[in-house]
């Protein structure tokens, strides 16, 4: 047991590399949180529904699908290296993609800049998850994966930031009259062109400037020596995948994975409209968001240290169930104390991504680098299930209290989709607690 206790979460010379890796974390946090608030914009902007609206969602964790198998291949064909500035070319390209998509005045180039970024943000997650698991002992693997995952949420603030004074504090057409009804529906078309042109200007800025920054990331880790060369490749890609398919305890992980990553966009998402239900504007409601993404970080930090004491799979189990209460609580407490409750489901939610990572790919080996391919492949949960609540937001009108189910509005009832995506989550916390560890 003592000898246990003194293995290092990361070893010391590994210290800078987990640093610099970990960085990331904090990067593709950054990109998923600007882009929450901006299905409420565009929405706005050029006049949608809600359900055209979620294809700002359906697009951006749709690249996670696509890319997620190629960049597995680049990175057991080569190394995590190659693999990180692939994903960071790409994450610069769609980017920048934002200019020419802001002058052509498009949805569908915003949605193709969308999609190309994330191939980027598919290569970088397919990469840094397994090198950080591989980073040290396989005993502290879930931990070590947990601390560097608790950076996510910084950069997540930071996007929101950026959102929340660069982005929606500026648009036009997010402008209010005296008796709380939108400017911008009122205007002629030529007033409501001239607005659109500059909204998509203002949301075309702070992406550009981000696809320089990253670039600026690219050439420093170029630059960088990683104690890493040639990833071993004894064993193809195909047979790796037919192994790793016969393991339960990594497709219920795949599955579950994909379950929680829906339940968590659709909660980050749906706040603003949740808010905007109960007179709160989008911009003020960036402080709810901010809200739920501290006190993420906080139990983030808090789950991390109990698993050093609470058995992950217990713990999973236990956070899926107190969210499934505070998900009742946002269903069925109408006003601002549902709005309280749907804060509080990020606390549950801290720990779920990373400790279902590390359990699906425990003791998998090499094998681990194709199965992270399919744990990132399994965040286009975020990609379809938004749309589906975006449908049940539309039913009656593209209003959020057009009509009432059980007794509440439209958009309280729509989540009702993440409380049963966390009874899968449950479920597999407990078949990891009681079973998984016993094998």
């Amino acid at each position: 047991m003592k000898t246990e206790q003194k293995i290092p979460v990361v070893a010391k010379e590994l210290l800078f590399p987990f640093i610099l890796i970990t960085s990331l974390f904090a990067l593709w946090g950054f990109a998923n949180d600007i882009t929450n608030p901006m299905v409420a914009a565009f929405k706005r902007i050029l006049e949608l529904n809600n359900t055209q609206a979620s294809w700002v969602q359906a697009a951006f964790y749709g690249g996670y699908f696509t890319m997620a198998l190629p960049a597995a291949y680049v990175v057991k064909k080569f190394s995590y290296k190659v693999g990180i500035l692939v994903g960071l070319a790409l994450y610069a390209v769609g980017a920048l993609m934002f200019y020419p998509a802001a002058a052509m005045e498009s949805y569908i180039f915003f949605l193709l800049a969308l999609y190309v970024l994330t191939f980027g943000l598919a290569f970088l997650e397919t990469t840094a998850n397994p090198y950080i698991l591989a980073m040290g002992a396989e005993e502290t693997a879930t931990l070590r994966l947990n601390l560097a995952q608790a950076f996510n949420p910084l950069g997540a603030l930071s996007g929101l930031f950026v959102a929340q004074f660069f982005i929606l504090g500026a648009l036009q057409s997010d402008d209010v009259a005296s008796d709380g009804s939108y400017i911008y529906e009122t205007l002629s078309e030529s007033a409501k062109a001239a607005v659109k042109t500059s909204d998509l200007m203002v949301i075309r800025n702070p992406y550009v400037g981000l696809g320089v920054f990253v670039i600026f990331m690219f050439v420093v880790i170029a630059m960088v020596k990683m104690p890493e060369g040639k990833t071993e490749n004894q064993v193809g890609l195909r047979e790796s995948i037919k192994r790793i398919f016969k393991k339960e305890r990594f497709v219920g992980g795949m599955l579950t994975q994909m379950f929680y990553v829906g339940a968590q966009i659709m909660c980050w998402t749906y706040i603003y409209q949740y808010a905007e239900n109960i007179g709160i504007n989008n911009r003020d409601a960036v402080n709810y968001a901010y809200a739920a993404l501290v006190i993420f970080l906080v139990s983030r930090f808090l789950c991390t240290y109990l698993m050093k004491f609470i058995n992950s799979g217990r713990l999973l189990m236990i956070l899926s169930l107190l969210a499934i209460v505070f998900c009742a609580g946002t269903i069925f407490m109408e006003g601002i104390g549902g709005l309280y409750s749907l804060v509080m489901v990020s606390f549950c939610m801290s720990l779920m991504f990373p400790t279902i990572y590390g359990i699906a790919l425990t003791g998998l080996g090499d094998d681990a680098k194709s199965a992270s391919a399919f744990l990132v492949m399994a965040i286009v949960g975020g990609a379809f299930m938004p749309m589906l609540q975006g449908l049940i937001l539309d039913i009656g009108g593209s209003g959020y209290s057009d009509v009432r189910i059980l007794g509440v509005p439209e958009v309280n009832f729509s989540f009702i989709l993440p409380m049963l995506c966390f009874f899968v989550v449950a479920f597999y916390g407990h078949r990891a607690y009681k079973k998984y560890d016993l094998e």
